[in-house]
């Protein structure tokens, strides 16, 4: 049931009628003016015989305590996506990285992208397929230690060829004990615009994609 504010009535002319009490029942007020006399009358000597009466109060206080909580949680939240937004509009026409398989080539600028190494490898592959799943390019990046590696693609196939713009797949394939492990992958986007909505801050990208602000792992 929605509350209506007494303000809201004063500006529209209106006076609020006081609800009705039902017979019989007691509202908070009256209820902590009995407390006050029970406490006053209560056996000393015998304090717990009142715990019902006090789990009635809690009650009370509880939902008091969570309308309170609720106004402030609104408050809160509205503070956080306004500075969520503030945050994001000064990431327009810079670059972020992004956790992403999926390149959009443009046919001119390089394909820029981080792995996540967690182990050393004695070898480091990051493969390149076409949108029909062919492979195109194959880079040996060598040994890597632990850590974070950078890598970029040119464009071009594995015989020096200038592919054309679209989508392609980006693999990073480590070897370590012998065994082929796969890597996530983080790629560049650069950022167009950003849009508010009702699940957050998004940033749309370039490549005419959408991530949320929560995404975004570095800001170039």
């Amino acid at each position: 049931m929605a509350v209506i504010e007494q303000s809201v009535l004063e500006n529209l002319n209106l006076a609020q009628r006081p609800p009705p009490k039902s017979n019989g029942e007691l509202g908070q007020k009256e209820f902590l003016k009995l407390m006050t006399a029970q406490m006053n009358n209560q056996d000393p000597m015998k304090p717990m015989e009142d715990g019902e009466f006090f789990s009635q109060i809690a009650q009370f206080s509880s939902v008091s305590g969570i309308q309170e909580l609720q106004g402030s949680f609104a408050q809160v939240a509205s503070a956080l996506q306004s500075n969520q937004a503030l945050q994001a509009s000064t990431m327009v026409g810079r670059t972020v990285m992004i956790p992403s398989n999926e390149a959009v080539f443009d046919g001119q600028t390089p394909v820029s992208g981080k792995v996540g190494v967690a182990n050393a490898t004695s070898g480091l592959t990051i493969n390149i397929y076409d949108k029909s799943g062919q492979l195109v390019r194959s880079q040996q990046m060598g040994s890597q230690s632990a850590g974070v590696v950078d890598f970029s693609w040119d464009g071009r196939n594995d015989d020096g060829e200038q592919l054309g713009a679209g989508d392609y797949a980006i693999e990073a394939i480590a070897q370590t004990g012998g065994e082929s492990i796969e890597l996530g992958t983080l790629l560049a986007e650069k950022v167009e615009s950003v849009t508010l909505g009702n699940e957050g801050v998004t940033l749309d990208l370039a490549s005419n994609r959408s991530v949320p602000l929560s995404g975004v792992k570095q800001v170039m």
